[in-house]
This record gives structure tokens, C-alpha cells and sequence, in this order.
């Protein structure tokens, strides 16, 4: 399960942890989905074999997250230990760049299945080329690069925030942790920043003053067409419980008081966040909607045992984004 560095004390948490029977019984399941067949993740076939599975795996599992989907509670992020892995068959940790899991293997099912529970798996033909499931790992070569080939410290984000459709949720399940155990995931949760803001921030932060731009992880020359940026607020819906669309790096603010909101909002999540040091078998899934994560800065090695988070996202309704899905696939090219 996590575990606590001295500078991180209180910051590290895991909400419920799978005892070995349980973490078995994921495992066989998941292992159902990478034989017999159709092993690509990122067919609509396998896809349906893991929304089936699903209802396979150990009742505690799918009441958290069952229960995470309808309240995601004052930090928008649920923390579950003791997914299985299958660590003894684990490959190198890979070092290249637009790295993805296109075979079925038993983290990726489990992510898959996770994304099912949620709702439904969602990708972005231009980012990672459209894969349901992706490698967060660090890149040789790409160390300073603001997303999750890079290893400097990652700022606040929600993902996505510039699409019209951005996912409900974001998977992430840790496969390897970093060598020094530095690497940290820093979450904060838009219920803890808001009290944080003065009046005025909020009422800024409701206006359409703010620009955000794809981020850096989305490539161009893959065939997806990129959404026309358009103003938006970075917080809309229920005064008392806003939904949140921003990302440090790539949001402009429009005016002198978004400016000034924006940098507030900063501080704020700053003074609440949390940090999550994961070790394999740890399951962090964010509600996208209402909390914003990032990283802390840490020292890969790159001799193949560097740390390895695989990553899926999720939306409660997939119909909605119809219009940007070829086929009604998952994909969502534009």
C-alpha cells in the first residue's frame, strides 16, 4: 500500500485494501481476458468481454467504486491497494515515447474492467494515438517535458479540459514505483480548494475569461482534428458544488480578475492538496470533474525497472460525445 516518506506524513492515504483472497479473485478474472482469443484491448470485442468480467470481480471492489461513482466525497479520488499485477511477469519498464498496452495483460484488464464500472473506457485519437489504456512512464531525453513522459514536477490539471468531452474519470493503476520512492501524485479536490477562495475568485472563476489549450501530450499528425479553443469558466454548475475544467499549464486567463482568480485557485490548491506515493497494486481513480492532480518531481534511471503507471479514462456517458466517435467506437478522433 502506500507508504509514508517524512516530508509526506500526512499526505498519504489508501481508502480500502483488497485482502489476498480478493486480489486472487481479480486476478483470475482478469486473467480470462488476455487468453481465449481476441487479446487487443482496444477492440470493441475485448472491451465487451471486460464489461461482462466485471461482474466477476469481488463484491467489495465494485461497491467502493460503485459507491465512489454516485459520491466522490470531499478529495474526488478513491485509493485502492492490493490489484493485482502479476509483477513476476512484468517486462521492462518501457522508455520510448507514445507508449501504450495494445495486448491484453492482466494490469490493463483490470484498468479495463475499473473504466466498465465507472462507465465506459474513453480515448482521444490524438493523444498516445487513441490506446484505452496508456503507459505513464518517463522518457529518456524527455525529462523537463510537461506531461507523463517527463520526471519535473507536474502542475495541477484536470484532463482534458479544453475538449468538449473530457473524461468523468481517470484511472491510474502502479505497476513499478519509482526507484527513490519520491515520485508522488498530488491530488486536490475542488470541495477542500473552494473554501480556500475569497468571493470575488470564485465569482471570476464562474466567467467565460479563460482559454485552454490542448496540453503538450497531444500530438498533431495523427489524423484527429483538434477542437476550436473557445473562452470558458473554469469552474460551472452548482455554486456550492462546481465542476472544474482547468490546467496551470495550458489556461490563459482573459482578464485582470481571471488572472488574479487563477492565481489564487493555484495557492489554494497548493494549500489542500494531497500527495499519494503508490506502490504496485495501487488503484487511484479521480473524479475528473471535480478534482485536479499533478506530480511531484523524481530521478528515473531508465535501466528498465523505472516507476510505471498505466492509465485509463472513463465517462458515465458515452453517448453524449457520439458526434466525435467513428463507428460509436471509443475513440474519439476530433
Amino acid at each position: 500500500m502506500p507508504e509514508t516518506t517524512p516530508d509526506t506524513a500526512q499526505s498519504t492515504f489508501v481508502d480500502r485494501e483488497l485482502d489476498t483472497a480478493d486480489t486472487a479473485a481479480c486476478e483470475r478474472v482478469a486473467r480470462t481476458l488476455c487468453t481465449g482469443g481476441n487479446d487487443q484491448v482496444d477492440s470493441p470485442e475485448w472491451v465487451a468481454r471486460a464489461r461482462d468480467a466485471w461482474e466477476d470481480l469481488p463484491l467489495l471492489l465494485r461497491r467502493e467504486i460503485r459507491r465512489f461513482r454516485r459520491r466522490s466525497g470531499p478529495h474526488g479520488t478513491l485509493v485502492i491497494g492490493g490489484l493485482p499485477v502479476d509483477r513476476a511477469a512484468l517486462p521492462p519498464t518501457p522508455a520510448v515515447p507514445g507508449s501504450v498496452q495494445r495486448q491484453a495483460a492482466i494490469p490493463a484488464a483490470v484498468l479495463t474492467m475499473v473504466a466498465c464500472g465507472l462507465g465506459e473506457p474513453l480515448a482521444y485519437l490524438a493523444e498516445k494515438s487513441g490506446a484505452l489504456v496508456q503507459d505513464v512512464v518517463p522518457v529518456p531525453g524527455q525529462e523537463t517535458f510537461h506531461g507523463n513522459a517527463g520526471s519535473v514536477r507536474l502542475s495541477f490539471h484536470s484532463e482534458n479540459g479544453f475538449h468538449p468531452h473530457p473524461p468523468d474519470y481517470v484511472a491510474f493503476l502502479c505497476l513499478r514505483a519509482d526507484h527513490d520512492r519520491r515520485a508522488g501524485m498530488r491530488v486536490a479536490g475542488l470541495r477542500h480548494v473552494l473554501p480556500h477562495l475569497t468571493p470575488e475568485a470564485r465569482q471570476a472563476l464562474f466567467a467565460p475569461e479563460f482559454l485552454t489549450t490542448p496540453p503538450p501530450s497531444f500530438a498533431s499528425g495523427t489524423g484527429a482534428s483538434q477542437p476550436d479553443a473557445e473562452p470558458r469558466p473554469v469552474l460551472s454548475g452548482a455554486v456550492e458544488d462546481p465542476d472544474i475544467r482547468m490546467a496551470q499549464l495550458v489556461t490563459t486567463p482573459l482578464t485582470s480578475r481571471a488572472a488574479t482568480a487563477l492565481a489564487e485557485f493555484g495557492r489554494a490548491c497548493e494549500a489542500s492538496a494531497r500527495t499519494l506515493h503508490l506502490t504496485p497494486g495501487d488503484l487511484v481513480i479521480i473524479d475528473n470533474r471535480v478534482t485536479v492532480h499533478g506530480r511531484t518531481a523524481f530521478h528515473p534511471r531508465y535501466d528498465g525497472a523505472d516507476r510505471w503507471l498505466q492509465r485509463t479514462y472513463a465517462t458515465t456517458d458515452l453517448r453524449r460525445s457520439r458526434d466525435h466517435r467513428p463507428h460509436d467506437g471509443h475513440i474519439l478522433t476530433r
